[in-house]
Formats: C-alpha cells, structure tokens, sequence
C-alpha cells in the first residue's frame, strides 16, 4: 500500500519512479540524517515518544505549537525591581515600629488583654513554666500577625517568587505516562476502529526505536485515507502488521531527507524560522515566542523581500523547502522548488526529481506544455512564458493576442503530427517560414481539417501585418532555441520531460535555472513554471494534497497573468513561495495587486525606503497611544523655597521643574517606511501572516538566527 497511490512523479509522459524492492519484514531503524549546527535532531526512540506526547495547544497563527504555553493578550503590570525592594524595606521597618511600640508600652496594653482572659490566675506566679510558655506565644502571635499585614503590603511574596528559590530552579514535574486510549503513541484512532493489531505493532516499534516523526506523519495521512474511503481497512491493517513503520512508503523508499537545516514539528507541519523579538511594537501574546509556517500559512502564499544576503534563501526558502519536502514523503504535500543551479535549495537526493535546465548531465526534461493535450490550454501557457512581461502591467490586461497566435499554430500542427511542436518547429512556424507553413497546410487538407485551415489561413493573413506579435513571439522563444538548451524541451517521446500534471502525487521537485549567460531564458522559464503550476493545481479532482511552489527569485515573474493565479491557489489548496531583492522588479501598478494577493509578507532587514512604503500601505494603520510631557520650571518665591531649590540644584544638577504628562489615541501606521528601512536589526525580518481560514497576524519583528 502505497501513500496515497503514489504511483508515477513525473505525469503522464514518464516513466514510473525507481523503487527498491521491498522493505525487508522487519524494518530497521532508519539512517539518522545530518543536521547543521545548533539544529536538535530529528526525534527517534524515546525522544520521538516525548516529540509525539509533547503538547501542542491551538495558538495563534505563526506561533511554533510545540511546547508552547500560552499568554495573556495583555502585559500584567511589573513592578520595577528597585521599587519592589524599596517597598518591601519601607514595610518591613513599618511592622517593626509597631512592634516596638507595642512591646514598650507607648500604644498602651490593650492589646494584652486576651492574652490576660485566656490564662488562670494561677498561671501568673513568677517562672511558671505555663505563663511563659503562653504570653511569649502570644508575642509570636501578635508579630506574625503584623508581619502578614505588613508582608502583604510589601509584596513580599512577589519577591519570594521572583528572586527566590522558586525562580533558581525551574524542575519538570515527572508525569505518569497517559493511558493507551489517550496516549498518541498507542494510536487511539485504530484501537477505537477495531485494528488493535496494527496499533501494537506501531506502538511497539516506536518503544524500539524504529519510528521517526516522518513514519508516524506517513501512517497517520494513510490511516486519514482509510477514514475517507480511498483505502480499505484490511489493506491498510495488512501493509501495518508486515511493515511496521516502514508501511505505506514514499514511492521513492525514502523514509527522510539525508539532511536537516531547521526544526518541524511534523505533527503540525511546522517549520521554525525565528522567534518573535521582545519589542514594544510586537504584541505582548508574540513576544519571545517561536514563530513557524505551515500550510495553513503558506496556503494564503508568502511574498519576501529583502536585498541579496539579507537571509531570504537560507532563512526562508530553504527551510520551506526543507519542510515541504518532509511532508512530501509523509504523503502529504506536493512541492516544486525553483532556483538558480547552484543556489543552496537541498541536496539532490532530498528530491524525487531534479529538472537541471541547460545542463548535459540532467536526468529529466521539462514539458515546455505542462502535459496538456488541448492546444489553447497550452497556447494559454506558453504565452504567458514568453510574452507574459510585456503585456499591459495593469491588473485587467492580458496577452490573449498572443494566445490567439500560438493556439493558431498548435492546433493545426498537433492534428496533423499528434504531437506538439518542438522549438525549433515552434520558431520557424511564428517566422512565417514558407516551407513549415507549407508543409502543415498540405497535411491539414490531407487530413481535411477545415476549421484548423481556417486557423493557418488566419495566421498567414496576419504576417504581413506590420503589428503582428508574432515576430515578438519567435525572438522569445530563440531564446529556446540555444545549443546550450538543444537536449530540452523534446517533444517526440524520446527524453524523460516532467510534467506539472504530477502535482496530484506526494512528489518532491526541483527545477535549476540556468543564469550564466541566460538571464532572459531564466526568467521566462521561471514564468513558464508559475503558469503550469497555476493551471494545473487549479483543476485537480483531488484537492487533499497540499501543492506548494517555490520560487526563489522572482525577478520579471510578476505579471498580471501570475497575480491572477496566485489568487486562485487559495481555494485550490495550494499555495506559493516567492522572494525578490526589490518591488523595482514589479511594475508599479502590479505591487499593490500582489500585496494584496499574498497573505504572507515579510520584509527583511535593508530594505529600501521606497518598498518599505509599499509594505507600510498595505499593513495600514492602527490606533495606539501617544503621551506627550511637558517640563515646566519651578520658580520659588519664598527664602525657605529658594534654599531648597538651590540644594536640589546642587544635588541633582538641574533646575526643579513640574512634569504634566497628557496621554491622548492616535492613528499611525504599523510599521513605518523609515522604521523598515533602518530599524530592522541585521538577520530580522517584519512578518505578517494570514492563514486559510482568515486569522491574522500584524506585522511581528522576527529574529531569524534563533
């Protein structure tokens, strides 16, 4: 049994992945992975039974879950320290001049007369070991009870528990181990639908250390499939019962990633990127706490923006990447990571396939038509690849003149050759080359397509059109048409193209850019991977599979076409990653439209003043509180008052003034574009989130080295 048939990572047009032959009967625990330093690793034996019982409490969005303890939405008031001691002290000597006063009679003896209606008579005679036994604890009594009254005038206990033992040490209380029917690690759910077997066999291999965090996330979507009815029950219980915690694999066999950058909680789908900086202007509930991104978060799609080395790969992308990846071998989540060669986005073998565009040694192709057989769905892509950046930037336009074009060539050519053109074809047909051309008209009356040569006929007219976009359309794609590019993008069946069509599967991809010397080409194959990923998760049947792209650079991406999509991947259960330098590489009158289409925005530290007011403006403005004070001299009039303000002078050094504070609401922004631009700490980032269900952070100053 497979994690939610995982059958093909390639689509339609590739063969299946390479499996091992089997998992022997009794799985071997699995390779510990390399972690980076300072990185805890990933939880096995009896750190993962701690890892899977630890708490998670709900929380709101972008707080790491695991571990967290919740606080207050408001700052309790704390009282200085010095003022605390100052207080304590005063009482304290407070208590013993009423003690002193009582015990040498000056408040006179009131206070002994129950001491004298209690004992006998009897009791009275000197050195009876009785009286003296009873008035000097009556004397202890006495002082207690101005000790208490003073001690809780004082505060004493505040400072009991804030410097006192209490706060030395901080012990973990022993828990007893919870019960089997409220114990995770004895899987409840299966106990309660009658597979008791299969929750043995889980429950003892994770005692034994053969279970990781990744197994355990990988049973529990396939034991989700059996509750939907994808899978029945006896498949399920059997693939348990033989495997253990090797059941229901990862098509690729892999059990985890050969490397871990930061912490998952997989139980969550979190990924930690920071923690929440201590700061006045983030609220008082963020403040110290983890923050992480999930789907949840990353369904509403993440923009960030910061200048090279500011942190957006190794602080962001790749953790991303990293968790995706890991949620993709637990059957979770579909993930394309695209980037320059060479850009630090996971080792090779953290991928099912690795597409190495303009590189001799890459196992796989790129399908430049997303898999699609129907040629206006592949017009519509492929224009939005090639000319997508120079349409009008105005969030209504489009390019439909030039997917009218291409669908006037696709069509005719893939009636008559079943197939669609290669680039090279692809060229020649926009150059209006007479013997392609030709050549596809004596096949369409051979074939007697009639509406296809009406197509051509349209398409011929138009050349000799000075406006015609079709030269713009054939230099576009001689950028293609490159020897470095000249074993890609094959069309005739005999490469191993991928295919965005496989985004109904758990599969793990990344795509490397070429850049030396092929900027152009990078930028609209990174365009042509954003159209394909839009068109095909939108109009999957199964929308359970989480599908995330990752786009590390996304300079020249943005177009009005791509902010469309990124809008539809939320009701699509998918979301995307992107990172640019600057909001210069977005035409103007597209920032405020992708602003407003991600529901993530992180601006990192260094960023210029001109793209901190775009992130200021769509942030807005809160209310908060201004206090304004106000100095005022004080002028004595009197000797007496003269003398004392001349020894405060002296003493303090400065004239006696009054202070009037008055405190009034006012309405000013988040974070301003100065603020983002040169209060930012090094390494730090402003965030704010939104997740699919609406919830909202407000933008939170992230540390992201910790």
């Amino acid at each position: 049994m497979d994690s939610e048939g995982t059958q093909d990572a390639r689509g339609t047009q590739a063969g299946p992945v390479p499996r091992p032959a089997g998992p022997p009967q009794v799985p071997a625990a699995p390779p510990r992975p390399t972690r980076a330093p300072g990185m805890p690793p990933p939880p096995d034996g009896s750190a993962f039974l701690s890892w899977l019982r630890t708490a998670r409490p709900e929380a709101l969005p972008g707080i790491w879950r695991f571990g967290h303890r919740p606080r207050p939405e408001e700052e309790p008031e704390r009282i200085p320290g010095r003022q605390l001691f100052s207080g304590a002290l005063i009482a304290f000597l407070v208590g013993w001049l009423i003690w002193s006063l009582l015990w040498n009679g000056y408040l006179g003896g009131w206070w002994l007369l129950p001491l004298y209606a209690m004992i006998p008579d009897s009791w009275a005679e000197p050195h009876s070991f009785g009286a003296v036994v009873v008035v000097y604890a009556y004397y202890v009594l006495v002082a207690g009870i101005i000790m208490v009254g003073v001690g809780r005038l004082g505060r004493w206990g505040e400072i009991w528990r804030r410097y006192g033992p209490p706060a030395w040490r901080r012990t973990p209380r022993d828990e007893p181990p919870p019960v089997p029917e409220e114990d995770p690690a004895a899987w409840p759910a299966l106990r309660a639908a009658g597979a008791v077997d299969a929750a043995e066999r889980l429950s003892s291999d994770a005692r034994a250390g053969m279970m990781r965090d990744v197994d355990h996330a990988r049973i529990a979507r396939a034991w989700q499939g059996v509750r939907n009815g994808r899978h029945s029950l006896a498949t399920f219980t059997g693939a348990v019962l033989k495997d253990g915690a090797a059941a229901c694999p990862h098509p690729s066999g892999a059990r985890d990633l050969p490397a871990r950058q930061a912490r998952h909680d997989l139980l969550t789908g979190q990924v930690r990127l920071g923690t929440t900086a201590d700061d006045p202007r983030n609220p008082y509930v963020y403040r110290g706490t983890g923050l992480a991104l999930g789907p949840d978060l990353l369904g509403t799609s993440l923009l960030a923006v910061g200048p090279a080395g500011s942190g957006k790969t190794g602080g962001v992308v790749l953790p991303v990447a990293e968790s995706l990846c890991l949620q993709a071998l637990a059957g979770k989540t579909a993930v394309v990571v695209v980037g320059a060669a060479g850009a630090g986005l996971g080792p090779a073998d953290a991928y099912d396939v690795v597409v190495r565009i303009g590189s001799p040694d890459s196992v796989y192709d790129l399908d430049l038509y997303g898999g699609t057989t129907d040629p206006d769905e592949a017009a519509a892509v492929l224009a939005e690849a090639l000319v997508g950046d120079l349409a009008d930037p105005h969030p209504g336009s489009d390019s439909r003149r030039s997917t009218t074009v291409l669908a006037q060539l696709l069509g005719p050519f893939r009636a008559v050759h079943g197939r669609f053109p290669s680039v090279p074809e692809l060229r020649q047909l926009l150059d209006g080359a007479p013997g392609p051309l030709a050549a596809l008209r004596k096949g369409l009356q051979d074939a007697g397509q009639e509406s296809l040569l009406r197509e051509l006929d349209a398409r011929e007219r138009q050349l000799a059109h000075p406006g015609d976009v079709g030269g713009i359309l054939a230099d576009r794609v001689a950028l293609l048409d490159r020897p470095a590019f000249a074993g890609f993008f094959d069309t005739s069946g005999q490469s191993r193209p991928f295919s965005l069509k496989a985004l109904d599967h758990p599969v793990r991809v990344r795509v490397d850019l070429p850049q030396r010397g092929h900027a152009d080409a990078s930028r609209m194959l990174a365009r042509l991977v954003l159209a394909q990923f839009t068109a095909s998760v939108t109009v999957r049947e199964d929308r359970s599979l989480f599908a995330c792209l990752v786009l590390d650079d996304a300079t020249g991406v943005i177009t009005p076409e791509a902010v469309r999509g990124i809008q539809r991947l939320r009701s699509a259960n998918a979301g995307a990653v992107l990172t640019l330098r600057t909001l210069d590489d977005v035409p103007r009158p597209l920032r405020g439209s992708l602003l407003g289409a991600t529901g993530c925005r992180m601006a990192l530290a260094g960023l210029t003043p001109w793209d901190g007011q775009d992130f200021a403006e769509v942030w807005g403005k809160e209310w908060t509180e201004a206090r304004d004070v106000t100095d005022r001299q004080i002028i004595a009039e009197s000797p007496a008052g003269k003398a004392v303000h001349a020894l405060r002078r002296a003493i303090t050094g400065k004239a006696p003034t009054a202070r009037a504070v008055t405190v009034r609401q006012v309405e000013r922004e988040r974070w301003s574009a100065s603020e983002l631009a040169h209060a930012v700490p090094a390494g730090h980032a402003v965030l704010s989130l939104t997740d699919v269900k609406g919830e909202h952070a407000p933008p939170l100053l992230v540390d992201l080295r910790e």
